[in-house]
């Protein structure tokens, strides 16, 4: 007996650990569904009476009633502009709490990125943060009762468009000298398979996804050669559009 218990503890703790990591995940989940969709008697449930919610850039936080107040008057405040939070894929650990043998909370932590949601505009990607939320169980019930949001900072712009390879004629047949309403003169070069924007002594590869349509590898901009013009998208979004002035 003195070895079996021992034994059937350790196959058990895995499957007990996996069960409260199932359990937070999935309250976590609901949570910020509520907060992606402005539910804010959802929201408010989530959370202990005297919840702390810390921010690394607009302060503390404290109440329950206080917090969902806060996000009533600005982030749900206005119908043509949200934020969509999404969970950045494999970031999220979740640890337990306990005292002798008995588990009275968890701790999530994780990764995630904020998407701007404008009425009429594609949404678009804002920024990233780190998250760190204190999860107890009280009564029977799974509430929040610290809330820690840091780190927030713009998102890395990561490239998943293809560049194919076109004529020289036809890459050539696109330098020269544009301009625009925000862009009094901006200079197109060819170099090899590519165009380079000359800004003085600022250059900026991009790169032909088809026969018309250009892109940077640093950032989400798009540049799409017209009939004698040039039309620049950021993140989708109109920015420029430039009439050709010749070589």
């Amino acid at each position: 007996m003195k070895i079996i218990i021992p034994l059937l503890m350790l196959f058990a703790a895995p499957s007990f650990a996996q069960s409260l990591t199932a359990t937070i995940l999935e309250k976590d989940s609901l949570f910020w569904q509520a907060y992606n969709q402005c539910d804010l008697p959802a929201f408010r449930q989530f959370f202990t009476d005297d919840v702390e919610f810390y921010h690394d850039k607009g302060g503390l936080t404290q109440g329950a009633d206080r917090l969902t107040s806060n996000m009533k008057a600005n982030l749900c405040s206005n119908t043509g502009f949200g934020l969509r939070r999404e969970v950045i894929e494999g970031s999220v650990k979740v640890y337990p709490l306990q005292q002798s043998d008995t588990i009275y909370g968890a701790i999530i932590s994780g990764d995630h990125v904020f998407y701007i949601l404008e009425k009429g505009k594609a949404e678009r990607l804002d920024g990233q943060a780190k998250f760190t939320h204190v999860w107890v169980l009280k009564n029977g019930e799974w509430k929040m009762s610290r809330v820690l949001s840091y780190d927030h900072g713009p998102v890395k712009y990561v490239n998943k468009r293809k560049a194919v390879t076109l004529p020289d004629a036809v890459i050539s047949g696109y330098a020269g000298t544009y301009a625009g309403p925000h862009t009094p003169s901006l200079i197109i070069e060819k170099e090899e398979n590519r165009l380079v924007i000359v800004n003085g002594d600022k250059k900026m590869d991009i790169y032909p996804e088809n026969d018309h349509l250009f892109f940077s590898r640093e950032r989400d901009l798009t540049f799409d050669f017209v009939e004698k013009g040039l039309i620049v998208r950021e993140s989708g979004e109109i920015v420029e559009q430039l009439a050709y002035k010749g070589k």
